[in-house]
């Protein structure tokens, strides 16, 4: 790569790290450590793929499209699902979790976690990214009509999962 574009592509992922992380940590359910691995191989596929991905219309949609490849692929290999240390019941205790100024995290977290990997992929993706419905069918290679479907389903289990929980504020 040239030192030029090694420039813009090293600009580029400095300004959007932050905002990956947080796209990476929800679709990974909050395990933080999942998510970091999918923030790192996305940048990786982006430095091989840089000069396609610059000249791209909207680059941030086609990064968030690698972001929800990247973790697709994850769940789909086996190895992905061997934990090496206990994991809790809530996956956070413990845990500094770098997203400090979100009030109760964990419940929605918590709640996201009971999402199917799919429909999860799509609530982050319309609601957290703000990805129009086409891009999000894109994203995912279904109809319009899926992701519709599953951004219903998916904010009624959501709502029904808050709306049970004590400490939800403002939610009754």
């Amino acid at each position: 790569m040239r030192s030029d574009s090694e420039a813009d592509y090293t600009t580029y992922v400095s300004a959007r790290l932050t905002a990956l992380h947080r796209a990476a940590y929800l679709l990974c359910g909050g395990d933080k450590d999942r998510a970091d691995d999918v923030v790192q191989v996305t940048i990786t596929k982006l430095y091989r793929s840089w000069r396609r991905a610059s000249r791209a219309d909207n680059v941030d949609a086609y990064v968030h499209r690698m972001l929800v490849r990247t973790y697709i692929d994850e769940r789909r290999r086996l190895w992905s699902l061997v934990q090496l240390f206990p994991h809790t019941e809530d996956g956070l205790t413990g845990v500094d979790e770098p997203y400090g100024a979100v009030d109760d995290r964990g419940v929605v977290v918590a709640a996201l976690r009971r999402l199917p990997p799919r429909q999860r992929a799509v609530l982050v993706l319309r609601f957290l990214l703000d990805r129009p419905v086409e891009e999000v069918a894109e994203t995912l290679g279904c109809s319009v009509g899926t992701v519709k479907s599953q951004s219903s389903r998916g904010l009624a289990v959501l709502r029904a999962a808050l709306l049970d929980h004590p400490k939800t504020i403002g939610m009754r």
